[in-house]
């Protein structure tokens, strides 16, 4: 069976794209100062962060004439290449690694202002290549390339990844999807955010079933986005 690249199950004039819209504006309401990057996590596995930040990427190049970068950070169960149909090798992990220049990863896409950093060549330790100096060093010459930057990351709960990377970037957003993550784990997983002094902007709550094929699911036309500055929900 042939697989799509997930840039075509991308509709502007949809109800999702809109609410994909309204996230990027209400985060940028919420942060005054400006935000040049923002990495998409969950509290564990398929709840659909890698089919949230690829569609919050495409929505952020499609309405806006920022160069947008969408970075797949997660080592371990890299979905990016899949979504969009590229090759896995020179990517994040060869960057970290120095075995290739920036410019060397750096994939383009159908969608006008929108690049794509892949995972890069699989590694059996990724947490021992995570430098924080190297990282440092990486974020920095993406943001003078780029505009905005979403970095898709592994879950919070079952690696430290996110840790790491969280202090290169200037804002995460939590995904929970819809009827699985128990309100505990994703309490959990917000409360070692907060501790771990990470800015958590908001929650997007990822619904289920039925608009994409299966091996992009689950449904992502709606969210809730939880603004800490006023203490109540924006939907």
């Amino acid at each position: 069976m042939r697989i799509e690249s997930i840039i075509n199950y991308f509709d502007r004039e949809s109800v999702g794209a809109t609410e994909f819209r309204r996230l990027f504006s209400n985060i940028h309401k919420t942060n005054k100062d400006g935000l040049k990057s923002v990495m998409v996590t969950s509290s564990g596995v398929e709840e659909g962060k890698s089919t949230i930040s690829s569609f919050l990427a495409i929505s952020i190049a499609e309405s806006t004439d920022n160069k947008v970068l969408l970075l797949d950070t997660d080592l371990r169960r890299p979905m990016i290449n899949v979504f969009f149909k590229l090759p896995l090798e020179r990517g994040f992990s060869d960057l970290l690694e120095k075995n290739c220049s920036t410019k060397e990863t750096i994939k383009e896409t159908a969608v006008q202002g929108l690049s794509i950093i892949t995972a890069g060549t699989l590694t059996t330790e990724p947490t021992l290549i995570m430098n924080q100096t190297r990282l440092k060093e990486i974020f920095e010459e993406l943001k003078f390339y780029f505009d905005f930057i979403v970095v898709d990351v592994p879950p919070v709960i079952p690696v430290s990844d996110p840790v790491i990377i969280a202090s290169e970037v200037e804002g995460t957003l939590m995904v929970v999807r819809a009827g699985k993550t128990p309100k505990e784990v994703v309490k959990r997983a917000i409360n070692f955010l907060n501790n771990s002094k990470i800015n958590v902007l908001g929650v997007v709550m990822n619904n289920l079933d039925e608009v994409l094929p299966y091996y992009y699911s689950p449904k992502y036309y709606s969210y809730k986005y939880y603004d800490k500055s006023n203490e109540h929900a924006k939907i």
